[in-house]
């Protein structure tokens, strides 16, 4: 029988972070100076947030059946891969087209557009996110679908620049909060029970399999070889690493949890002890 291990591993690597990876950019939307591997970047980021995220709720349905003894895998294929990820797609299709053509198209003088806040951008986050959780399909997902959307729906317009650099600025001041919250966790010990071998699994996922990986999947791709090195090398991890591996150690019976060695089992008390 499969165990829950490999893919709550798998899935908890899998997402890269768009805010950090938002670093290699040089220039914002419409000034003339985007950047391919930057759009590859965050394009990689924002999508596998949300497709990897069925590998989570495998590692759950796993343990959980290891634990009571019910099938898991059509309730899995069915619910956690085809509604999940379809009405998250189409979800953040739908709310993506009302923003879109409230923002540019509707026939009025009341566009969204001419406001010139930037906030409609977080605004569309949150409906989109709050609305598909709603519908028990993945918020990440279909957040990312619906800028995809808005984006398309008129890719001239100079208030995407305005969008832009809102987002942009709340998402740095939100990555410096946690960064701080993170440096004082690993002061008090969050990194403690790591184990020697631990830490060459994180070296070698890294450095060789993330790059081996990535160079595999654009093979074909008509692109320079730095920019493919670059894209191939540069998946940075960040918060949704984070949020994966709390979920599932929230979500999974104590045993599985502990299944995983000291560092996580650690990561299991402590994200139950704080829940509590």
């Amino acid at each position: 029988m499969i165990g829950p291990q490999p893919a709550f591993v798998g899935a908890s690597l899998a997402p890269t972070d768009p805010v950090l990876a938002a670093d290699v950019q040089v220039g914002p939307p419409k000034s003339g100076q985007e950047d391919e591997v930057r759009f590859g970047l965050t394009s990689e980021a924002g999508l596998n947030d949300g497709l990897a995220f069925p590998f989570v709720n495998l590692a759950i349905a796993i343990s959980l059946s290891a634990a009571d003894g019910e099938p898991w895998l059509g309730t899995w294929i069915a619910h956690n891969v085809l509604w999940e990820v379809g009405a998250g797609v189409l979800g953040g299709w739908l709310i993506g087209c009302i923003f879109g053509w409230l923002t540019f198209l509707i026939p009025a003088d009341t566009k969204l557009a001419q406001t010139g806040d930037g906030l409609i951008a977080i605004a569309a986050t949150f409906v989109s996110y709050g609305h598909t959780e709603m519908i028990e399909c993945y918020g990440f997902l279909a957040v990312f679908i619906t800028a995809l959307t808005i984006r398309h729906s008129h890719r001239e317009h100079d208030f995407h620049r305005e969008m832009h650099d809102v987002t942009e600025q709340i998402e740095r001041l939100a990555m410096m909060i946690l960064l701080v919250l993170f440096g004082g966790a690993l002061v008090n010990g969050l990194l403690a029970p790591l184990r020697f071998m631990d830490v060459m699994v994180s070296v070698i996922v890294l450095l060789v399999i993330r790059p081996v990986a990535g160079w595999i999947g654009l093979l074909g791709l008509e692109a320079a070889r730095r920019e493919k090195l670059t894209l191939s090398f540069f998946g940075i991890r960040g918060v949704g690493s984070f949020c994966y591996l709390a979920y599932g150690l929230n979500n999974m019976p104590s045993k599985a949890g502990n299944a995983f060695g000291p560092s996580l089992a650690w990561w299991c008390s402590y994200q139950s002890s704080s829940t509590d």
